[in-house]
């Protein structure tokens, strides 16, 4: 055997004994000194975070938080600690939704084809990204069931998934109007005829849930089974929050028609024209999930975005979060985000919980994640300075209390800042066939 096929078994059986993900911290660890800023409440200048077994045991000012007995102790003066980052609408891992068979496809779910060990993930970590809502694509009117995920690292994806409270696969359900579904049949060739369409399906599962009233549950009498309208169900009773693509003033007020008429939970996904509809959005209580760009272009119905979005919504009492629509922005890039929406004019305050509880509150995953408070999962990120200036960097991320990103460690540097090997999906498994030497 050579020497380098020695290496390569000693590498896997390595592998395959090591603990995989990495179990949360079981003793308590306090970060003392940091500047915390929590999102609920005001920044804390000397401030510490305890945390054990995965949740937050306290926050506060040093003079106000006992660290427990035996805790580790990381000093971290000079850096800031916040939440980690919540990005409500992302593309990581390569999954796609629905096929061209069909303009309508909510039976189909995003996480049959997601790859958790594309390299996106650990990008999305080096951006300090904790929690993420992955979507399929935005070419159909209906492209499928949306996932929920952490962050954490792991093999599979069941080891990233987030459960409800019932036990149920986290996750939304997406839809888009405007331009995306617009193509030859049998998708729609107008904005009209994409509404239609749209009732249609919802007139069905309204009828498809009569049929399953009436039957009772008798076998007999039982309409077959309809994985799609299942789903339309699940949104009609609003167990599924609808994650809705859409740019153009009109789409937007009719998404927000479609909403009051069929009574669905639903969130506005870059809302471009946002900025002219304000009024109307914030009167029908939904919330926006904004992208910012630095360079317009991309599409027509997307000419009229605006920087100020985010700042005329937070004014008219829309609740705001931001979204990397990955890789549309980088999601190494999530932070200036918000730093662009607050030199258009939101509140610092807005922004940073934009990045956060806001999109915590569009997953409806609030009572866990988006602000570091006791009882919710220790999530956040250490920062070498201020979340919103060109200088400040991740250093490190923490997903229920287990460090998945440290910026010190060289491959996870590669990842921040990008270069050879970044993006490739191979190098992580090099380590094992020896050095260059080996195969001279």
């Amino acid at each position: 055997m050579t020497r380098a096929w020695q290496l390569s078994l000693a590498g896997l059986l390595m592998i395959a004994v090591l603990p995989f993900p990495a179990p949360a911290q079981d003793n308590p660890l306090a970060f003392t000194g940091a500047k915390i800023i929590p999102v609920v409440g005001d920044p804390i200048e000397n401030g510490v975070l305890v945390l054990q077994a995965g949740k937050i045991l306290a926050v506060g000012s040093a003079g106000s938080v006992t660290v427990p007995t035996g805790a580790t102790i990381q000093d971290a003066r000079g850096k800031v600690i916040m939440p980690g980052l919540v990005d409500s609408h992302s593309h990581i891992g390569g999954g796609s939704g629905g096929d061209s068979s069909s303009p309508i496809q909510p039976e189909v779910k995003v996480l049959d084809a997601i790859d958790v060990r594309d390299s996106t993930f650990q990008k999305a970590r080096a951006g300090g990204i904790t929690t993420m809502n992955v979507m399929p694509g935005s070419g159909h009117l209906i492209s499928g069931q949306t996932v929920y995920l952490k962050n954490r690292r792991g093999n599979k994806i069941e080891d990233l998934l987030i459960t409800n409270r019932n036990g149920v696969i986290a996750g939304g359900l997406k839809m888009a109007n405007g331009t995306n579904p617009r193509r030859d049949p049998p998708f729609p060739g107008t904005r009209g005829k994409s509404a239609a369409l749209v009732r249609e399906e919802f007139v069905k599962a309204l009828d498809y849930r009569a049929k399953l009233a009436r039957a009772k549950g008798d076998p007999e009498k039982l309409p077959a089974r309809d994985l799609g309208l299942e789903m339309i169900l699940e949104v009609l009773d609003g167990k599924r929050i609808v994650q809705h693509h859409t740019h153009r003033h009109d789409d937007i007020l009719t998404v927000l028609r479609l909403q009051k008429e069929f009574g669905f939970k639903v969130v506005l996904h870059h809302v471009s024209d946002g900025w002219k509809v304000a009024e109307e959005i914030a009167a029908a209580g939904v919330p926006c999930s904004v992208i910012l760009i630095d360079s317009p272009g991309g599409k027509l119905e997307a000419r009229d975005a605006d920087w100020r979005t985010p700042a005329v919504l937070e004014n008219a009492g829309v609740v705001v979060g931001f979204h990397t629509d990955d890789p549309i922005t980088d999601s190494r890039l999530f932070l200036r985000s918000a730093a662009y929406a607050v030199r258009a004019g939101m509140s610092r305050a807005g922004a940073l919980k934009g990045l956060t509880l806001a999109n915590a509150v569009i997953l409806d995953l609030q009572d866990r994640v988006g602000s570091l408070e006791p009882g919710k999962d220790a999530d956040f990120i250490l920062l070498s300075g201020d979340p919103l200036s060109v200088y400040g960097h991740v250093l490190e991320t923490w997903v229920e209390g287990t460090k998945v990103f440290d910026r010190s460690d060289p491959k996870d540097h590669l990842m921040a800042v990008g270069g050879f090997g970044a993006g490739e999906p191979r190098k992580a498994h090099l380590c094992c066939f020896g050095t260059e030497e080996d195969f001279r």
